[in-house]
């Protein structure tokens, strides 16, 4: 089985692109709506929170985690991985969606000059700038924090007039840093996939998040069959969340993009 953990309901996105290109594999999704954003969180705290989930995964019989958030990919990954997974689950693999975006990134830019838009954690963990230099060291990166785009999707104001003039606040500081390359550095930036498009313009390849996610583990499973053999393919999905279920049934649909049929609590 794979699991797939947002602090929210941005990583449904995801996980609706990995039920398209991979859909013979069972999946477990947990959302901790009842502590986001994690954007705005120590590192310490968003650690925590990421090891609990990646626990309560393990407990479901995952084998494998992929943290669709940004935020716990930059800030949580790499002590996961280096010390929590040796220690306690060394058969059992957690991935990010940093650095397939990053690689992405690399791919398409034309000229060097790529912008990430994320949360604030996201950006100031400097995690995109890292992994872009390390593919490419002459590559110039501009981050954008923009805290206020969360909220706006999960609320669902997604197209409104206010939340358009926001998102043109927001991308016009990184617009004229004449960028080639747009990272969306949030799972739920997908649903502002074409306005941002619209203000950024068609000298600025912006890249579809979940597609690049979806193909990175399709190349992942491949080069290690050790993990593919392990999972299930029953075609099943679970949904979890640690608030309120059918809340999170009624907004996930939207994210998720058809019915779900059933949501549980989930006590971390």
């Amino acid at each position: 089985m794979i699991g797939v953990f947002d602090s929210g309901f941005g990583g449904l996105t995801i996980l609706r692109a990995f039920l398209t290109k991979l859909p013979q594999y069972d999946y477990t999704y947990l959302g901790d709506n009842a502590r986001t954003p994690y954007g705005n969180k120590s590192q310490a705290v968003i650690y925590a929170y990421t090891r609990q989930a990646v626990e309560f995964l393990f407990a479901r019989g995952c084998v494998l985690v992929i943290l669709a958030c940004n935020t716990a990919s930059a800030k949580a990954l790499r002590r996961i991985q280096q010390e929590f997974l040796p220690a306690a689950y060394p058969d059992r693999r957690v991935l990010g969606v940093v650095i397939p975006l990053a690689e992405a990134g690399i791919k398409v830019s034309r000229y060097g000059r790529i912008g990430v838009i994320g949360t604030r954690a996201t950006i100031e963990s400097g995690v995109y700038e890292q992994e872009l230099a390390k593919l490419s060291p002459d590559v110039k990166v501009f981050g954008q924090a923009c805290p206020l785009l969360v909220p706006l999707v999960e609320e669902g104001w997604v197209g409104k007039p206010e939340a358009n003039m926001i998102l043109k606040k927001y991308l016009y500081r990184i617009k004229r840093k004449k960028i080639d390359t747009l990272i969306l550095g949030c799972t739920h930036y997908p649903f502002l996939q074409k306005d941002i498009e619209r203000i950024m313009g068609k000298n600025c390849r912006v890249l579809n998040g979940p597609d690049t996610v979806s193909d990175k583990l399709i190349d992942y499973l491949e080069r290690h069959p050790e993990i593919q053999r392990r999972l299930t393919c029953k075609r099943n999905a679970a949904f979890f969340t640690t608030d309120d279920p059918d809340r999170f049934e009624l907004l996930g649909q939207k994210f998720l993009r058809y019915n779900i049929p059933q949501v549980n609590r989930a006590l971390l």
